[in-house]
């Protein structure tokens, strides 16, 4: 019975999301824009759609769902494409520069929400979307600091929006600095905030730049679970709301994706699971990100004030500069 009460409830907006998915290949397909990533373009086509008609009630269960667990599957799918020897590409130094730049963005965004004036408990939600993995941080670190669900909306709305600009800047800025795929991928990987965004980016630069980008965005939200249990111990000692000193969450797509390159590696992958998995992932992160644009509420921005938005893009800025000097210098 709960099967059948719950498929009505999703469907509405899976399929929209699967609409714009489609009609967002197909523009690209129509009109040779070679240069435009289908990804990119579903989330235009969202935000575009939900400016026409407004958010609708009976989407929001799918939408919600395309957004969550069907990224997160299109994400573990992308590991029947990549072997263990890939992964070696990005080696110690860019590991570790991507680890530096998630600190370094951490310790940013809580200096300047303080200098801006900007609640403590929000400036960790955005610290955490804009350093780790957008909203899934924002909502894995709220499940310690338990902050208010206006913070929850704002910081995920903002992220969000950041998210979506770098997207749309990154490839311009890798243009004009001349960067190549590797670069470019680890780069996208290493400081754009949701895993489809930073996929979506990385992709546009080509197949290397978006299996690095993909490697890398892993590599940070695989930091998600230390960066929880931290803070989780940091509010428990100083005795903050909300810390309950419970385990931090372990992303299950990060094993799913690392259990197919385990299995890809070993040759164990058969050419026809590997050829479905190539051609279902970008379909299914384009549905992703279609739904995002479709869930992307500029109200809620405005609502909380110019101030946390600042910090945002503040925080966005910081980590994109931090991150390609990093990788300019040392990987």
């Amino acid at each position: 019975m709960m099967i059948q009460g719950t498929v009505p409830r999703l469907f509405p907006g899976i399929a929209v999301s699967a609409l714009l998915a489609g009609a967002a290949s197909a523009l690209v397909a129509a009109f040779g824009w070679h240069s435009v990533s289908p990804l990119l373009l579903a989330v235009l086509l969202g935000m575009a759609l939900r400016a026409v008609v407004g958010a609708r009630e009976s989407l929001r269960p799918g939408v919600a769902f395309t957004v969550r667990p069907l990224l997160r599957g299109a994400v573990v799918l992308l590991g029947a494409q990549v072997t263990a020897a890939q992964v070696g590409t990005l080696g110690v130094a860019g590991l570790a520069v991507v680890a530096a730049s998630l600190a370094a963005s951490l310790w940013f965004t809580g200096r300047l929400g303080r200098a801006l004036g900007v609640e403590p408990g929000l400036a960790r939600l955005i610290g955490a979307g804009t350093s780790i993995c957008g909203a899934s941080a924002v909502l894995a670190v709220n499940s310690v600091t338990r902050a208010e669900e206006e913070d929850v909306a704002y910081a995920i709305a903002c992220v969000t929006l950041c998210g979506t600009l770098s997207m749309l800047a990154y490839p311009l800025l890798a243009e004009a600095l001349a960067l190549n795929p590797h670069v470019f991928g680890l780069w996208a990987g290493a400081s754009i905030h949701e895993v489809g965004q930073a996929v979506a980016t990385a992709f546009q630069d080509g197949q290397e730049a978006g299996e690095i980008g993909t490697l890398a965005k892993l590599w940070r939200v695989m930091l998600l679970a230390p960066v929880v249990v931290t803070l989780g111990a940091t509010l428990a000692r100083r005795g903050g709301r909300g810390a309950d000193g419970g385990p931090a969450p372990l992303p299950w797509f990060v094993a799913g994706f690392l259990g197919l390159i385990a299995l890809n590696s070993a040759g164990l992958l058969p050419e026809a699971a590997r050829h479905w998995a190539g051609q279902a992932a970008p379909f299914l992160l384009a549905m992703a990100l279609g739904a995002m644009g479709l869930d992307a509420d500029p109200s809620k921005l405005l609502a909380r004030g110019p101030r946390p938005l600042l910090l945002g893009l503040g925080a966005t800025l910081f980590l994109a500069s931090f991150s390609l000097i990093g990788i300019l210098c040392f990987a």
